[in-house]
């Protein structure tokens, strides 16, 4: 039998506090194809109250045995890892290859780093006679979205393990089937009861509650920046740390010596991946004012090469969004965009050709854009990408850095020092250079309106700790 209708607290499954189930959506399709659980406050409070009696004895447990948690874990991630991106697939419409090497692999290769990580970790320190330690910080709730589900699980729960604290995890209720997977792998790999808990729910009704528990030592919530508001808000109350990855309006900046075929034209691919639903896509692309059209040109080749339909059919490069909230938003941007006098190089409103359901988003250009138009402010979390023509490197880098937002930037030169320059005055948490491999040791994190704290490896560990200074500890 499955656990879509119930949730995981202090090492077991059970029934909901109060009966209520939703629909989960495919995607592709419009139609439910299972239900889950939804959560209240008397569900929360079971699982913090677990997460706070199984603290004091995990919180001790040796280094080399939170290590070998993580290797079981990873060792039941990988006998289940077919599963987990059938269910991303299904759950929010990704195609299936690319469920299977990005998505479900995200959540793999954070496990190996987290593990890589703590293996070299050191919890204490001498500075003369003060002994520095690194405690974990307690109970911890972790609130994850949709887009990556298990990149954003993964990020949050090993590092909360490799650090020794317990935790309840609160999926995104609209793709929540891999979350709940994922709660059968911390189980089959033998997590002590309490240490980790599932409750899956809305962000009012559980999320903000987790939030403004008493018992929560610590809050790591990724989604929208109007969310992530409201849970700091609610957290505020009981003064406890509160991390986030928030929204971003990421530009990407080439440069006029960049190899700008590749250049743009990967920028596209880069933007419409996972169908335009990630916070650090590079959503603004910025160009020399003097190659425009010809970034126009490109771009459009680029974005009517992608084969948008069925997640499942081979070939396709991109699945629908995930949901109906989500097209209708994309949509009213679109038409914004073309109001406000954007011109639409390719794409626009409606479906692409074809399906005749699903929630699928023609990918969409725009050129002439400035800064000021509502689609290079706004995130729109689809494929939809602006390109802005700038005049000089000056004008490039107050463009780019003329946003809310500070999670990631992008810029491409062939000229790697100039390139490195550019990098250190851009105000963002995350800058990649040349379009580099993904770096799960790097940290992830955003400035201003994008977040604060970090994730990835020894950088998430150190989200999770408290640091004590234990003075005249002696020589």
């Amino acid at each position: 039998m499955d656990h879509h209708l119930q949730f995981f607290i202090d090492g077991r499954w059970v029934e909901p506090a109060i009966p209520v189930a939703v629909d989960v959506i495919d995607p592709s399709t419009e139609e439910a194809f299972t239900r889950i659980a939804l959560g209240s406050a008397e569900d929360v409070e079971r699982a913090v109250a677990a997460a706070k009696a199984a603290f004091p004895a995990f919180s001790v447990w040796p280094k080399q045995d939170r290590l070998a948690l993580l290797r079981r874990i990873l060792s039941e991630y990988e006998r289940r890892y077919e599963e987990i991106a059938e269910a991303v697939s299904r759950e929010m419409g990704a195609p299936i290859t690319f469920a299977r090497d990005s998505q479900a692999a995200a959540g793999k290769a954070h496990l190996v780093a987290t593990i890589e990580a703590l293996e070299d970790f050191v919890f204490t320190e001498r500075r003369g006679t003060t002994m520095v330690v690194r405690e974990p910080i307690g109970v911890c709730a972790l609130i994850t979205p949709w887009n990556w589900p298990l990149n954003q699980i993964v990020c949050k729960v090993a590092p909360a393990i490799a650090a020794g604290c317990t935790m309840v995890l609160k999926p995104s209720e609209i793709a929540p089937v891999s979350g709940i997977i994922f709660a059968e792998i911390m189980e089959a790999a033998g997590t002590p009861a309490g240490v980790f808990n599932l409750v899956n729910g809305t962000g009012p009704d559980v999320g903000q509650v987790m939030a403004g528990h008493p018992d929560v030592d610590m809050v790591s919530f990724t989604g929208s920046t109007r969310a992530g508001i409201i849970v700091a808000k609610t957290a505020a109350d009981t003064v406890k740390r509160v991390a986030q990855e928030l929204g971003g309006k990421s530009a990407n900046i080439i440069l006029p010596d960049a190899d700008f075929e590749h250049a743009v034209s990967e920028g596209v691919l880069s933007c419409f991946g996972n169908s335009g639903q990630s916070c650090d896509a590079p959503t603004r692309m910025l160009v020399p004012g003097d190659r425009h059209e010809e970034a126009l040109r490109i771009a459009k080749a680029a974005a009517e090469n992608l084969k948008v339909g069925d997640p499942q059919a081979p070939g396709t490069d991109l699945g629908p969004v995930v949901s109906g909230q989500q097209f209708d938003k994309i949509q009213r941007l679109i038409e914004t965009g073309i109001e406000e006098g954007a011109t639409l190089v390719t794409g626009g409103p409606g479906r692409p050709e074809g399906p005749n359901r699903g929630y699928y988003v023609r990918p969409t250009v725009f050129g002439n854009v400035s800064n000021d138009m509502t689609i290079a402010r706004e995130e729109i979390f689809g494929p939809v990408l602006s390109i802005l023509p700038y005049h000089g490197e000056e004008e490039a880098i107050a463009i780019a850095n003329d946003t809310v937002y500070g999670l990631a930037a992008y810029v491409q030169s062939t000229d790697i020092e100039r390139a490195r320059n550019l990098a250190a005055r851009l105000r963002a948490g995350s800058v990649y250079l040349n379009y580099p491999d993904w770096d799960t040791h790097a940290p992830f994190g955003g400035y201003k309106q994008s977040g604060n704290g970090r994730e990835y490896a020894d950088w998430g560990i150190h989200d999770f700790l408290e640091i004590k200074g234990i003075a005249g500890y002696g020589e």
